[in-house]
């Protein structure tokens, strides 16, 4: 069985940083791409950042931006998502999610989502 497993996750101070690692492990052969959501108490799942595996290209919200940096290793199924200058509205449930994984027996998964782990921004 494919497993993602986020960590990282914690309290900080206002313009402080955390480092969020995601890892996918089992039989995988090849993930196209790996992402970062986020959900706030009541509100929906929004996007913060992708890579795809292939070619390293990134996409961006707009409001993390600048300060926020995804990155990936490709070899051990693993994705970074470095938070720098972080804002009391970025606390938040951060997700996992890898795209199109491949297994080593044939199968395949569209997505598959991690458990999420906790970011919270104090003032």
């Amino acid at each position: 069985q494919v497993q993602l497993v986020e960590s990282g996750g914690g309290l900080v101070q206002a313009g402080g940083s955390l480092r969020l690692s995601c890892a996918a492990s089992g039989r995988i052969f090849s993930i196209n791409a790996m992402a970062w959501y986020r959900q706030a108490p009541g509100k929906q799942r929004e996007f913060v950042a992708t890579i795809r595996s292939y070619d390293d290209r990134t996409i961006y919200a707009d409001y993390v931006e600048g300060r926020f940096t995804i990155s990936r290793d490709n070899a051990k199924n693993t994705v970074i998502l470095q938070m720098n200058s972080l804002k009391p509205e970025d606390t938040a449930v951060y997700y996992c999610d890898a795209d199109g994984i491949r297994t080593s027996e044939g199968g395949a998964y569209v997505n598959y989502w991690g458990q999420g782990t906790q970011v919270t921004v104090s003032s």
